[in-house]
């Protein structure tokens, strides 16, 4: 409709000028005695002439445009529709010709109102584009659009659309670009960083622990058990599984070849010696912790009282031990030169703590408590030798020196369970028996 628009614009502005025109011929006309009757028709036929004029030219406008699909510029179309209403009015017939200057402020008049309404037109359609596009769900501008591909964007991306890869780390889209894909999610290579330095990881492999992801290094650095003796990574073995010992009450753990590599052990809880502590060096080969050294007994008299203790236990089971036994504290190798010389008697550990002597021996026994010296070893320690005679089934028993109360005692009430049994005429029992029999009294001891 907008070409009927422009044919009242126009026409309307036309009558503005003709009525202007018209005016001033019927007044000299009618001082002259023309009639009025005239004067309606002939203002009727220019106003006929005048819209006949405009519709023919819209009309060629129109299809100008439909044929050539682009729109004529609108200084052509006003130069255009100036000749026309210059053509159709007779100024012979109605009145005088009006001069070229009022055609010229005519045409310009109507160039500048059609290019102030097509700014008006540019601004509404940027506007209306500016505030309808939403480029986040546009596909890519091809070169096909001559309008949108010249506007730059116009708002950030707030959201990213469905079906996009999401970073698991930053939580923002991951593009086009490398990711990694781990844990059950999607990673920029930069956010998938190790849990300990905060550094991006790299490497092929990593560790976890629990829902954090590490670097080995770091896993290693944080959760490998080290050995408790020489302070390394515990290696794994064939299988790459990490394999190691364990003290049962100390918790100490350490790798299995410390077993094999003569690394000393505390010879009462058997802890082996870490690397950066020194054990005390008992003078027979056998080496004591700092913690058993506290309660140790290292000479006979100081194991009298604990001795006494004990048969006051077995008394009070109504096992009375009649016969006054002899208790001595001997070296390693006094025991060890006791036990081959004894015929009878059983061993119930690797390394023998402590004998019950049927047989008469000489031996040599520990009388002076020993001091600490340099490096650790006992110094000024007295021995004494002493031949044992048999007066009864029972000579002596022997008790290795150096070990704590608590282990001394269970030995002692250990070895005394043998002497009663002898002295009470069971030496026909089985070894295993009676060495069970044996360690339920030790154990019974402890327990009170």
């Amino acid at each position: 409709m907008k070409w009927l628009h422009r044919i009242f614009k126009d026409s309307s502005s036309h009558r503005v000028l003709h009525h202007t025109v018209l005016d001033g011929h019927y007044k000299n006309n009618y001082a002259d005695g023309v009639d009025s009757d005239v004067y309606d028709k002939l203002k009727e036929l220019v106003d006929n002439e005048e819209l006949d004029h405009a519709i023919a030219l819209s009309l060629s406008e129109d299809k100008y445009i439909i044929s050539n699909g682009s729109k004529m510029s609108e200084v052509d179309v006003d130069e255009e529709l100036a000749m026309a209403l210059h053509a159709s009015v007779d100024l012979n017939e109605c009145s005088k010709i009006p001069d070229a200057e009022n055609d010229e402020d005519l045409a310009r008049a109507l160039h500048e109102s059609n290019k102030a309404s097509q700014v008006d037109d540019d601004e509404a359609l940027a506007l209306t584009l500016q505030a309808s596009l939403d480029l986040d769900q546009l596909p890519p501008l091809s070169n096909s659009s001559p309008i949108c591909a010249t506007l730059p964007p116009i708002f950030p991306i707030p959201h990213v659309p469905s079906g996009w890869r999401m970073c698991e780390g930053c939580k923002h889209a991951i593009g086009y670009g490398r990711f990694l894909s781990c844990m059950g999610a999607l990673w920029h290579p930069q956010c998938f960083r190790c849990y300990d330095c905060d550094n991006p990881i790299s490497d092929h492999e990593f560790s976890m622990s629990g829902n954090n992801p590490y670097h080995k290094s770091c896993y290693k650095k944080l959760f490998h058990p080290r050995c408790d003796v020489c302070q390394q990574f515990i290696p794994t073995n064939s299988s790459g599984l990490i394999e190691y010992r364990a003290h049962p009450f100390w918790g100490q753990r350490y790798c299995p070849l410390h077993e094999y590599d003569s690394t000393p052990r505390c010879c009462s809880c058997e802890r082996v010696e870490p690397r950066d502590t020194q054990y005390i060096s008992l003078g027979d080969g056998r080496k004591l912790c700092l913690e058993c050294l506290d309660s140790s007994i290292m000479d006979t008299d100081e194991c009298q009282p604990l001795y006494h203790e004990i048969r006051d236990f077995y008394e009070g089971m109504n096992m009375k031990v009649e016969q006054q036994i002899p208790m001595l504290l001997v070296e390693r190798q006094a025991l060890n030169e006791a036990m081959e010389g004894e015929k009878e008697g059983h061993h119930h550990i690797p390394e023998t703590r402590g004998l019950c002597l049927s047989e008469e021996q000489t031996l040599d026994i520990v009388i002076k408590k020993p001091r600490i010296g340099a490096g650790n070893r006992l110094v000024d320690m007295k021995i004494e030798t002493k031949k044992l005679t048999r007066q009864s089934e029972v000579t002596a028993i022997l008790i290795l020196y150096g070990l704590p109360r608590l282990l001394t005692g269970s030995i002692l009430a250990h070895e005394l369970m043998h002497a009663w049994l002898r002295l009470n005429g069971f030496r026909n029992l089985q070894p295993k028996i009676e060495e069970g029999i044996c360690q339920v009294l030790a154990h019974m001891w402890l327990e009170s």
